[in-house]
């Protein structure tokens, strides 16, 4: 095996190549970036198949020859069957460019050999496409297209992020998250979070029972679009209210405080006030946080200003002495 770095010919009309099942999986997983040597282990052919249909595919002109430069290394989406990390977590820098850059390839399809089509052509051809026809519908913008595109037997979770990223019509991503194995997904979420499309309603529906460190981490993610990340504001005030002492208590000092900027006009309970009395302060940036929240109990505020880190302090004790709820004998002391 070689170190070549196969990639599609994006000129070629592979709706008219005489390709058969194997070919079009092949191709689905040539990205640039991917070496020969490496496609045995991502396709599960053996290193002699593989050959054999890559020589078909150039011959075909579906595969540019080894000869033709390369352009910058990507790489695909993950299939369906590879662990995705947690929605809450960043993906890393050159993940997001690879992505993108995989997903050029089946835009340029989409855009070249199936957008001229009529709207009802693509949505019958939608329902039985395969690779790497079936990659290309997911950026149809058209909801009925994706709704036979969920009938597709062949769709899998692959395809659903690229969908859930891509698709700009409210309409097709609520078709897509009515299905319970897509929208439970993280990598699905993760990229409904950043597509501006992503109506309020169906942001309530998937995070409104979601933990609230979760919920608070949409609120400050700057790669949320900012109507999103309103809504997650009002979804975790919200939740705030029904949430457990416990996990009230977690976000706070997990935050170091930050959080109640977004939770200016509410109040704590007493078994959430008992919890935080119970605890010992040594981060000076959430007393500070405590300290400028109007909403924190009296009780609280006398505990706070019993602290070690707050009496070595004098900032920090000034600030509690002035809190509206900060008790008489402190503010005359």
């Amino acid at each position: 095996m070689n170190d070549w770095k196969p990639r599609l010919n994006l000129s070629a009309d592979l709706t008219s190549l005489p390709l058969g099942p194997e070919e079009g999986f092949l191709l689905s997983r040539l990205d640039g970036a991917t070496s020969v040597r490496q496609l045995p282990a991502l396709t599960g052919l053996t290193p002699e198949r593989v050959q054999q249909l890559l020589d078909r595919l150039v011959t075909h002109g579906a595969v540019l020859p080894s000869a033709a430069p390369p352009p910058a290394a990507v790489r695909p989406e993950p299939p369906a069957s590879e662990d995705v990390a947690p929605a809450e977590e960043e993906e890393a820098p050159e993940d997001t460019a690879a992505a993108e850059a995989a997903a050029g390839n089946w835009r340029q399809l989409f855009e070249r050999h199936l957008h001229p089509l009529p709207t009802d052509e693509r949505a019958h051809r939608a329902r039985t496409a395969e690779e790497p026809l079936l990659s290309a519908f997911c950026f149809d913008p058209v909801p009925a297209v994706v709704h036979s595109l969920l009938e597709n037997t062949r769709l899998g979770l692959g395809h659903a992020r690229l969908v859930a990223r891509h698709h700009p019509n409210p309409v097709g991503l609520e078709a897509l998250c009515a299905r319970a194995a897509f929208s439970s997904d993280a990598g699905v979420r993760r990229w409904l979070l950043r597509n501006p499309q992503l109506p309020a309603s169906l942001f309530r529906r998937l995070w409104s029972g979601r933990r609230l460190l979760e919920q608070h981490k949409v609120v400050v993610d700057r790669d949320v679009p900012e109507g999103t990340r309103r809504t997650a504001r009002e979804v975790l005030r919200a939740r705030f209210n029904t949430a457990p002492a416990e996990e009230r208590v977690e976000l706070i000092f997990l935050t170091e405080g930050r959080v109640l900027t977004s939770l200016v006009g509410l109040t704590l309970d007493g078994r959430t006030t008992a919890l935080l009395c119970g605890r010992t302060y040594r981060s000076p940036l959430l007393l500070q946080n405590l300290a400028r929240w109007s909403a924190a109990p009296p009780v609280l505020v006398a505990h706070l200003l019993k602290q070690e880190a707050v009496r070595r302090q004098p900032q920090l004790r000034l600030l509690l002495r002035r809190h509206p709820n900060a008790p008489a004998e402190a503010r005359r002391g």
